[in-house]
């Protein structure tokens, strides 16, 4: 049972898969080829059927992986076979016939606007390159709500200062262009200024780097971002993902069109916008039942 590494380098070449994900996809098509081979090393793709897929979902369960990386795993090994199918290596696509998990729906984490607030107009950055840059970062994520690869990956030459947009590559290598507002703006120009001022810079068209001048990586970012709103709020979850629910959260809960958003975030379906409306209005039966005269409970 070979051909996974055409498949990952197919991947790459031809569908614009993102490094983790087909570093995600290698760990489930491995282990599902070691789960095939434990069984019977004379299976190969063709003589797999729906049964062996569905004890491997099986075991996986009861290894205790959750429903939601399962599902994942699952739609690795779908597409798995479509690859082979266009090689014309096999015929049928059992994945296909397999039901995915029920994963139960999570509602996104958000910041409140009070904090958001405090991390903007009462929190300190230092007015050097490091602070304009970080204070940048953040206000980059609420401002536009990208996602954290998108951001380490943009180039000074995404930008359009005088349109106030800037071009962003998403997933699968999929481009847009995202507007935003005169704070950013001005926020870009502080940090572009501070940026010139580096004795050298390692990489002359990344935006964001660091005092070396070398591209900022997603780690270093994720750390940041956590060390500031940690300043500000008490959730679990502080990380680039929760600027962009916020964004997201923000822009509906303040009448945006629900297919602006959609573009804005750059999600392919609607439904992946939906949770935020399911997210508002959740927030809106909270503060029904907490504040409605026969909503309320004895204290």
């Amino acid at each position: 049972m070979d051909h996974i590494n055409e498949f990952l380098e197919y991947l790459i070449a031809e569908k614009g898969y993102s490094q983790q994900t087909v570093i995600t996809y290698r760990t489930a098509i491995s282990d599902f080829v070691n789960f095939v081979a434990a069984l019977d090393e004379d299976l190969d793709w063709n003589s797999i059927d729906v049964d062996i897929i569905r004890r491997w979902i099986a075991q996986r369960r009861e290894n205790g992986t959750d429903a939601r990386t399962v599902k994942k795993q699952l739609s690795a090994l779908r597409t798995m076979y479509r690859y082979l199918m266009i090689m014309g290596i096999t015929d049928k696509n059992p994945a296909r016939l397999v039901t995915n998990p029920k994963v139960a729906k999570r509602l996104p984490t958000f910041l409140k606007q009070s904090e958001m607030d405090r991390l903007f107009d009462d929190t300190e950055f230092d007015d050097n390159f490091e602070g304009h840059r970080d204070h940048l970062i953040l206000l980059t994520f609420y401002s536009t709500g990208i996602r954290v690869s998108e951001l380490a990956g943009l180039n000074t030459s995404s930008l359009s200062l005088s349109g106030n947009e800037m071009k962003v590559l998403g997933k699968r290598n999929k481009e847009r262009i995202v507007p935003f507002g005169e704070e950013m703006h001005n926020a870009l120009k502080a940090y572009i200024t501070e940026r010139s001022k580096l004795s050298r810079i390692g990489n002359e068209e990344a935006l964001f780097i660091d005092k070396r001048g070398f591209r900022l990586t997603v780690p270093k970012i994720r750390n940041i971002v956590k060390k500031r709103l940690t300043l500000v709020t008490n959730q679990k979850k502080r990380t680039p993902h929760t600027l962009r629910h916020t964004f997201a959260t923000v822009m509906l809960n303040n009448g945006a069109d629900i297919r602006a958003v959609q573009e804005l975030l750059g999600h392919e379906s609607l439904e992946a916008t939906e949770v935020y409306t399911h997210l508002s209005f959740a927030d809106m039966r909270k503060e029904y039942e907490k504040a409605h005269p026969r909503e309320k409970h004895d204290s």
